[in-house]
């Protein structure tokens, strides 16, 4: 057995034999770690390879043999959207989030619920911390085994002991392989960890959570390759200063990747919203400017959010801009938009935007009430609170089609609204829902007008 040091950055993986300040690859700072690699001899490489080939032919498609896929429900509802229908056997699925935003609580909460033998294993608390938490959280099930445990070989051996059917591991970014001997948590832990995970969900049919850090950017730590690495990455979104936690799918081998589930935070744990739209609106106060109602659609559901701006005088030289839960250069192409096509003066002004609640939306199909928003508090009207905006708003001031937009005038009307403005050329074999009014507008300062009467 040969060593050698080499570094390997913490952000993207890029080797080199010399310590850099700056990584050549991501342009980050700091970021290169210094690791000791064992290399193994070329005669014991050659062997293993030849094994292998020995051991696994190809094999013609038609040979495969294709069964069902076989899922378990979490027990939740929220959690079974999010993966497609519940947790496929042989799968390996990564859930990231801010600390304290409710990973290991969500984890811990499915123990109860899903009636199979599950190991959970913790890198970072003692099985005595464990079990004070289960006890708030309502869990006491026989099925359940815990270890706390940072070494992987010993993880394995407990597997070999417990046999069985799901695994949570906590965190991988605390595992420790003893053949490499970089620190845990650095890039050549944390990929041959969550190899080695990967080899035993896959040949023993056994699913894994595996639980992530973040860095400050709100990426998950360690290499890019992890997340290529598992079948599903999961992400919880939200302020813990807020009660609502949301979790989204970024990557889906078993499912789609739009859907999302809400959650609430409380005393006892995680509790499924089973109304996202209904809890996001509650406490809306329609009678000040600067708010607006968007449907956004989230898989295969719509979901109302509230739209806040707040355009006020600029204090300082340049104008602010800042934006919580939409794309800050979105809102920025919005502001552009209203001053050239629309008429609505804003250069001199600062522009806060927030969604209530906070949810994040990624879809332009937001962009009209974005705009009039903005519009209503640079201009001081109210938005009359029966109306729902829906559309994307072009360069050119023009409002273009969106999808599915039969769900989300159903999803307005379920939850009292009467009135929507959508793009006019959507409208064309659309099935409006009875008694509701929809107003169909060719350009952004058409839509303005409409609301301003």
């Amino acid at each position: 057995m040969k060593s050698k040091t080499t570094y390997i950055c913490s952000e993207c993986g890029y080797q080199t034999a010399k310590w850099m300040g700056k990584c050549p690859a991501c342009n980050e700072w700091n970021t290169l770690q210094e690791t000791i690699i064992e290399e193994k001899s070329k005669t014991a490489g050659a062997k293993s390879i030849g094994s292998v080939t020995q051991q696994r032919l190809p094999k013609k498609i038609r040979e495969i043999e294709m069964t069902e896929e076989i899922r378990t429900s979490t027990g939740m509802r929220e959690l079974d959207r999010v993966l497609g229908g519940g947790i496929v056997k042989g799968s390996l699925i990564l859930v990231g989030g801010d600390p304290g935003i409710g990973k290991s609580t969500l984890l811990l909460q499915i123990c109860q619920k899903i009636g199979q033998t599950i190991l959970y294993v913790s890198g970072e608390e003692s099985e005595r911390q464990i079990k004070m938490r289960a006890a708030r959280l309502g869990v006491d099930t026989d099925l359940l085994y815990l270890i706390s445990e940072n070494n992987v070989e010993s993880i394995l051996s407990a597997i070999d002991a417990v046999n069985p059917e799901i695994v949570i591991i906590d965190s991988i970014q605390t595992m420790n392989c003893s053949e490499i001997t970089s620190a845990p948590g650095s890039v050549p832990q944390v990929r041959e960890a969550t190899n080695a995970f990967m080899q035993v969900a896959k040949s023993r049919h056994i699913a894994m959570f595996i639980v992530g850090h973040v860095t400050k950017d709100g990426a998950l730590a360690g290499p890019r390759v992890l997340e290529h690495m598992v079948d599903s990455v999961l992400y919880f979104e939200g302020d813990r200063q807020l009660s609502f936690r949301i979790l989204r799918a970024v990557k889906n081998r078993f499912g789609s990747t739009n859907e999302i589930g809400v959650f609430d935070m409380k005393n006892d744990g995680l509790s499924e919203v089973e109304n996202p739209s209904a809890a996001l609106l509650e406490g809306r106060n329609s009678n000040y400017s600067g708010s607006s109602i968007v449907c956004a659609m989230e898989g295969s559901r719509g979901v109302l959010a509230e739209v806040q701006a707040l355009v006020a005088p600029v204090g300082f030289g340049n104008p602010r801009r800042m934006s919580s839960g939409i794309d800050l250069n979105r809102v920025l192409l919005m502001i552009a938009v209203l001053e050239k096509r629309a008429g609505v003066r804003l250069s001199s002004s600062d522009v806060y935007i927030n969604v209530a609640g906070g949810l994040r939306i990624d879809e332009t199909a937001v962009d009209l009430g974005v705009c009039a928003a903005i519009a209503s508090s640079a201009r001081d009207f109210t938005v009359p609170e029966e109306l729902v905006f829906i559309g994307e708003v072009g360069l050119g001031g023009e409002l273009r089609s969106v999808s599915q937009l039969e769900k989300r005038l159903h999803e307005a009307k379920k939850l009292g609204f009467s009135k929507a403005i959508v793009p006019k050329r959507s409208l064309s074999g659309v099935r409006v829902p009875q008694d509701f009014e929809v107003i169909g507008a060719v350009t952004l300062a058409d839509a303005l007008r409409l609301i301003q009467k």
